[in-house]
């Protein structure tokens, strides 16, 4: 039996697993492809991405394992859990398409469906724990803003 402390750490291991297979997409076209794409004036310098992304799947992870913790057995824990686990295949299938597959517009489509999945998971997050949907947050406002600066480009370009 795995106490909270180390679903807290493999949830967070799975969350930087997703990011870190996701940025072999990325870095395949971030200093060629991306580089030729008009770009509204509120992108942020490409530095930013990887810090930002990590705290959050750090975040993510600590939030997962804090649900995961309430115990599987319940249902609600299982219903927040498979939000969790949608949205972040999701998450990853973002990359692949807006970057690895160059196709901002099926990026958006794909990241206004993660936005959705991020807040259901919130609420599902806040009927079993929370302080996990909280930790939530910070990502639904990044996404937020990465649909804003994704829509952008694709109208830009």
């Amino acid at each position: 039996m795995l106490d909270k402390t180390s679903k807290i750490l493999i949830a967070v291991v799975v969350c930087l697993l997703i990011g870190f297979l996701s940025g072999f997409a990325t870095q395949s076209s971030v200093t060629t492809w991306y580089t030729t794409l008009n770009k509204p004036s509120f992108n942020p310098p490409n530095w930013v991405f990887a810090p930002v992304w990590t705290v959050l799947y750090v975040l993510m992870g600590i939030a997962a394992g804090l649900v995961w913790n309430r115990g599987f057995y319940h249902k609600w824990v299982k219903t927040a859990i498979y939000h969790f686990c949608f949205q972040l295949v999701f998450n990853g299938a973002w990359s692949m398409v807006f970057f690895g597959l160059k196709k901002p517009f099926w990026g958006l489509v794909i990241i206004c469906i993660l936005l959705v999945l991020i807040i259901r998971t919130i609420k599902w997050f806040k009927v079993v724990d929370k302080k996990a949907a909280f930790l939530l947050y910070p990502y639904l406002a990044w996404v937020a803003f990465a649909t804003v600066l994704n829509f952008s480009i694709w109208q830009l370009n």
